[in-house]
């Protein structure tokens, strides 16, 4: 069975040296994540809160009940043209199931 893979696509223009933080706790390249081409790349499971259906947001807004839904935040600091610069809540691409090929 082969490792799955979360991966954080960096804004196009980034460059390194990338300084990645997930819900504000710093990661460490080789240890947290690798950089895999323009791509973050994580073993430790990550989600992002899709957006809230229309009932879902009804149920808060009337405060009937709240929304505890793992909602992970991954933020790069990166440079172009050697000007630093913050990337925040990126995107989270999961594993594809059932892809022999996901992992790899």
């Amino acid at each position: 069975m082969q490792d799955k893979h979360w991966t954080v696509p960096l804004p196009r223009a980034a460059r390194p040296p990338y300084r990645v933080f997930v819900n504000g706790v710093p990661q460490q390249e080789g240890v947290d994540y690798e950089v895999r081409g323009q791509a973050l790349s994580f073993r430790r499971h990550l989600e992002k809160e899709g957006k809230l259906g229309f009932w879902r947001w009804f149920a808060m807004f009337m405060a009937l009940f709240g929304t505890y839904r793992k909602n992970d935040s991954v933020d790069v600091e990166y440079s172009v043209g050697g000007e630093r610069r913050l990337a925040v809540g990126l995107d989270i691409v999961p594993p594809a199931e059932g892809n022999p090929a996901a992992g790899s």
